[in-house]
């Protein structure tokens, strides 16, 4: 930084060094997974959403350690070809691959555009704004395809509206106990999402509870999936009393396979993403509804979130696995 605050020419702000720098910590991860997915798929159509999944990922994490080299930061170690076993037999079938790229995909579009808000640099606004056009052609030919299979469902729909109405109450007491309005759509769309994104937690925690090799990572995964499922069922009852489908649930996808596909370095910082996400789409689904019922149901399941984020990384941490992000000056030091 230059004087009176202002930044010499290929500078980094905190926002943009964190942007760029967990974008590197989930391409790289990313680079893994996918690799692994490459290998074991099938499907010729879903190998090619994982071969273009891939190659946008390379392109990332090329890109970020050029922006990063240029401000005189070394990119973080991130995840290599040590937390991967491309020989490992098949953990997922290729439908759940593909349900597992849309959902990154997605939250890729949403990280893309929280770093667009919050940088200065022209340059990266540039880079995030390619990001995020990037996963957008991405999500639309994931989504397209998803929908010839069969184990994919949508949101659910409502009747046409016939004229304009304008609401008497918001039933914030009514709904605690008693007879409950109606769900309107935006809490159908919150609560089938996020009963959507807590079923894929619950899928790949008991898969890395299936694989793992340390015994506390093995417990955490057993329980995060544990959690999970009571969390997506509590979510799931809410839509089936206004008679509403859930979403389709993976877990039947998962193989008998033993041999872990990733270190359990990865699988516990993919865990950690997972919590951070959730919190974040339990609290905006609270904040778009109205019915008590529903935000006693987000309270609670973020809060099984949060304590699963605790546990998340004091593991992380006891296995030296947590890369220290760059950090203000200690000046009491």
């Amino acid at each position: 930084m230059g004087i009176f605050g202002k930044k010499l020419d290929g500078s980094l702000n905190s926002a943009e060094l964190s942007a760029l720098w967990h974008q590197y910590m989930g391409d790289s991860m990313a680079i893994c997974v996918y690799k692994y997915f490459i290998n074991v798929v099938t499907d010729k159509k879903i190998k090619s959403i994982l071969e273009d999944s891939l190659l946008r990922s390379e392109n990332h994490t090329s890109q970020i350690t050029a922006y990063l080299r240029n401000s005189n930061f070394q990119h973080p170690i991130g995840f290599t070809e040590n937390d991967v076993n491309l020989e490992a037999p098949r953990l997922f079938s290729d439908q759940c691959l593909l349900f597992y790229s849309k959902l990154m995909t997605a939250h890729g579009l949403t990280a893309y555009s929280l770093a667009l808000t919050n940088i200065d640099r022209k340059d990266l606004q540039d880079y995030f704004l390619e990001c995020i056009v990037s996963a957008k052609e991405l999500y639309q030919r994931i989504t397209g395809l998803s929908k010839t299979y069969p184990n994919f469902t949508t949101v659910p729909a409502v009747p046409p509206s016939k004229k304009i109405e304008f609401t008497d109450t918001t039933g914030m007491l009514s709904n605690l106990a008693g007879e409950k309005r109606p769900l309107n759509i935006s809490e159908i769309s919150s609560v089938f999402y996020n009963s959507m994104k807590t079923g894929l937690v619950r899928t790949l925690s008991l898969a890395f509870a299936q694989v793992a090799e340390y015994d506390d990572v093995r417990k955490f995964m057993a329980k995060n999936a544990e959690l999970a499922g009571k969390d997506a069922d509590s979510l799931d009852t809410i839509l089936r009393q206004d008679y509403l489908p859930v979403p389709f649930k993976w877990d039947a996808e998962i193989t008998e396979s033993t041999v872990s596909p990733f270190s359990d370095k990865l699988m516990m910082f993919h865990a950690a993403f997972l919590v951070n996400t959730a919190l974040s789409y339990y609290g905006a689904g609270a904040g778009s509804s109205l019915r008590s019922d529903l935000n006693v149901t987000y309270q609670k399941v973020s809060l099984h979130a949060a304590q699963a984020g605790a546990l998340c990384y004091k593991i992380l941490v006891k296995h030296r696995w947590l890369e220290q992000q760059p950090q203000s000056v200690n000046r009491n030091a």
